[in-house]
């Protein structure tokens, strides 16, 4: 159980979970006033994007070199990380929702939560943990100010945004998930 401590402290876990809940809270407590709809999904989206932003930074080690050559194996761990973080993400958005109204089902908050923690893994096997959150801050502010969905690209240009039956947005965010994992897991953060 040491080992456990140890790595989540030497990825910055408990930073980020607190970030993570400030964030949500904030985000919620400014926002709940706005009079947006509950088929209005920014307000959820924006709580899920950030806080897979926060644990964006954890997503690389202390020391690169000494990540590259420990004598454990990293990819499991790497992908348990990436999805416990995105299971922490989903069950915060989730509790601060039986505070008040609910604005996102659990299957819209789980896929986006997911799809966005995959963009934050692919961010960081690409980039490195120091910028792991630009696509997923690019992505959303794409989506916030594109025009409404009339193709299919466009669709998968705002998957954050759409209903949680639409097969693109489900098929977006799962290819998201699986890439990103895949990609962090076994390439690890870059340099």
């Amino acid at each position: 159980m040491r080992w456990l401590m140890l790595y989540a402290r030497s990825r910055q876990v408990p930073a980020s979970l607190a970030a993570v809940v400030i964030g949500a809270v904030a985000v919620w407590a400014l926002a709940r006033d706005e009079g947006t709809g509950p088929g209005d999904p920014r307000l959820p989206v924006l709580i899920l994007a950030t806080g897979a932003m926060a644990f964006s930074i954890g997503l690389g080690g202390q020391d690169l070199a000494l990540d590259r050559t420990a004598a454990i194996r990293w990819m499991p761990r790497r992908a348990t990380h990436v999805l416990l973080a995105g299971a922490v993400v989903a069950a915060t958005l989730l509790t601060l929702q039986t505070m008040g109204a609910s604005t996102a089902t659990t299957a819209f908050v789980v896929r986006d939560s997911a799809g966005l923690m995959g963009l934050v893994a692919l961010g960081a096997a690409l980039s490195g943990g120091q910028y792991a959150w630009t696509p997923p801050f690019a992505w959303l502010s794409f989506s916030f100010f594109a025009p409404p969905p009339t193709s299919a690209p466009m669709e998968v240009a705002t998957w954050m945004l759409l209903p949680p039956g639409t097969a693109t947005g489900t098929w977006t965010a799962l290819t998201l998930t699986v890439v990103g994992t895949a990609a962090y897991a076994v390439a690890g953060p870059r340099r």
